[in-house]
């Protein structure tokens, strides 16, 4: 007789093993059927995630089917799965019907009348854990910890009675008794029965589970609500957002497929030859179809660039020069300033925090004061430059005009000057991930270092910089992808934003603009995945360069 097929010793549990594999039949079929119902709906609305989702229970829930009959405890797993799932789809869907997440602002205000009973919860967990004092008296030790319990389970009750709206319960039961309600709640309730009962102890022995499956099961249910809410709140969106890129969906009415039309007409350039280079663009492309972008000589013969969608390879092209000034200065002097705080010289720890403070300083509020900093008439970085030119054409003689630089109005200095307020603000963070680096690096290093004669350049040439490069990796990365992603400072710094003459226009700014300034939902889906594209091409660059390094071992 094999294992497969040994009888079980429980009456009981033998026949909650019979009954399961009816039980997830009649899922899988009943999935199936809700999702080929909605299918023909899905150019209605967001019907995608739904009916994928019914579709793969369905598959789940009769592959189990098989495994539970032979008692393998992958029947076991899809089952808990299924049953998992149902449970949480059927109680999300009961409580929307109910109303109940309307209610949430009403229980937030409730919320903090059953504060204090929460803390009566607290110390009632507290002198639980004063119980472990007296282990050499466990009758007086078991005594403790019962008042610890009852003292916990009277600030739980309290509290739940503090924040619970009881004129409106009536209500809420009026509303139960309706028969959709009824029928999810039935669910509900079938599918919570079906998971407890496979999760017994009983039917995982049955189901020949052992303690390592046991735990890993556990470690997955304990995960279940991060990972589901990945899934819910940002695999589904992204999923959404690419079907949306290949739609010319206006955010109100229905979706129609265009396919590769929107990243076509982003990407759409042409090239063509001038006569001369003050010849009009109109005489040798199609002006109807395409902008003029740039134009360029090469072996004394003159081009022009014509791109269907300008304003994207603007965006585009500010965003890489945006990139290219704002990483340096938030990377370098973050360096150079981690091996300062590195000393231990007095003070230090002051220092470190005053540096660190700008970036956990709101975005807005940073921008607004640097927006006042720049303003050419009376902000304090033109005041500056006034005040050291006089001093200089006083003292030498000198006759050096004021330049009263327009720092956001102008073409010439608007995305510099936003480029370095953002790496002032990051510079912090940059030099908190530096010093932790550098604080790993051993000290006997730098000490065998100075024995064999190298002085401070040579120990961080050869030393310093070599052992902080994953650390360096992972700042110049996560900077470059924040670069890429730039829209608040832009947005909230330049008037009109990604002005003058869309000299400061990011891609995410031009994202944001289609999305919700155009409605064009389907075209800004298609730029922010030319983004990642962008983004993930960089960064993936960067790990080869870091693999391919040489590695140095302490």
């Amino acid at each position: 007789m094999t294992t497969a097929t040994l009888p079980l010793r429980k009456p009981a549990t033998a026949a909650w093993l019979a009954v399961l594999p009816i039980w997830h039949l009649v899922v899988a079929l009943a999935a199936a059927a809700t999702g080929v119902i909605l299918l023909p709906r899905l150019s209605e609305g967001l019907l995608l995630v739904p009916v994928v989702g019914l579709l793969a229970v369905a598959g789940l829930s009769a592959a189990a089917v098989p495994y539970i009959r032979r008692r393998n405890h992958r029947g076991r797993v899809l089952s808990l799965a299924v049953n998992y799932l149902g449970f949480l789809a059927c109680a999300v869907g009961l409580l929307h019907l109910m109303g109940a997440f309307t209610g949430i602002d009403d229980l937030a205000r409730r919320f903090g009348r059953g504060l204090p009973f929460l803390l009566l919860a607290f110390l009632g967990y507290l002198v639980q854990a004063y119980a472990d004092h007296f282990e050499y008296y466990p009758k007086r030790q078991r005594r403790v910890q019962e008042a610890g319990k009852g003292i916990i389970l009277v600030g739980l009750a309290l509290f739940f009675v503090a924040i619970v709206n009881w004129p409106g319960l009536p209500a809420l039961a009026l509303k139960l008794l309706q028969p959709a309600h009824l029928a999810l709640l039935a669910l509900a309730v079938l599918f919570a029965a079906m998971f407890w009962g496979m999760w017994r102890q009983p039917t995982a022995e049955a189901m020949h589970v052992n303690n390592a499956r046991a735990e890993t099961l556990s470690g997955l249910l304990f995960l279940s609500p991060n990972f589901l809410g990945f899934l819910l709140f940002f695999a589904g969106p992204l999923l959404l957002s690419l079907y949306t890129s290949f739609t010319n969906w206006d955010a109100f009415g229905t979706r129609d497929w265009v396919g590769l039309d929107n990243y076509a007409r982003l990407l759409n350039l042409t090239v063509a030859r001038l006569s001369s280079p003050t010849q009009l663009a109109a005489e040798v492309i199609d002006v109807k179809v395409y902008d003029e972008l740039a134009r360029f000589t090469l072996f004394g013969r003159s081009y022009v660039v014509g791109a269907e969608d300008k304003l994207f390879w603007i965006s585009l092209r500010n965003t890489v020069v945006f990139c290219l000034i704002a990483v340096p200065l938030s990377v370098i002097p973050a360096l150079f300033l981690s091996n300062i705080l590195n000393s231990r010289l007095p003070g230090m720890k002051f220092f470190r925090a005053v540096y660190f403070i700008p970036s956990v300083a709101a975005v807005v509020g940073v921008s607004l004061i640097w927006q006042w900093m720049y303003n050419s008439a009376v902000g304090w970085i033109n005041y500056g430059i006034t005040v050291g030119i006089n001093l200089l054409n006083g003292a030498f003689g000198l006759d050096i005009a004021d330049p009263k630089i327009r720092w956001l109005s102008s073409a010439d200095t608007a995305l510099l000057a936003v480029a370095v307020m953002v790496a002032w603000q990051t510079m912090g963070f940059n030099t908190v991930l530096f010093l932790a680096g550098l604080q790993n690096i051993p000290t006997v290093l730098y000490e065998a270092a100075t024995v064999d004669g190298a002085d401070a350049a040579g120990r961080f040439r050869h030393i310093t910089l070599p052992l902080l490069a994953p650390t360096t990796v992972f700042v110049v990365t996560t900077t470059l992808i924040q670069a890429f992603q730039v829209f608040e400072p832009i947005f909230i710094m330049t008037n009109p934003p990604g002005g003058p003459n869309n000299a400061t226009l990011s891609m995410v700014l031009y994202l944001y603009q289609n999305g919700f300034q155009r409605f064009r939902q389907g075209y800004a889906s298609a730029i922010a995945w030319v983004l990642f594209l962008a983004i993930f091409v960089v960064t993936l660059i960067q790990f080869r360069r870091q693999r391919g390094g040489v590695a140095y071992e302490a």
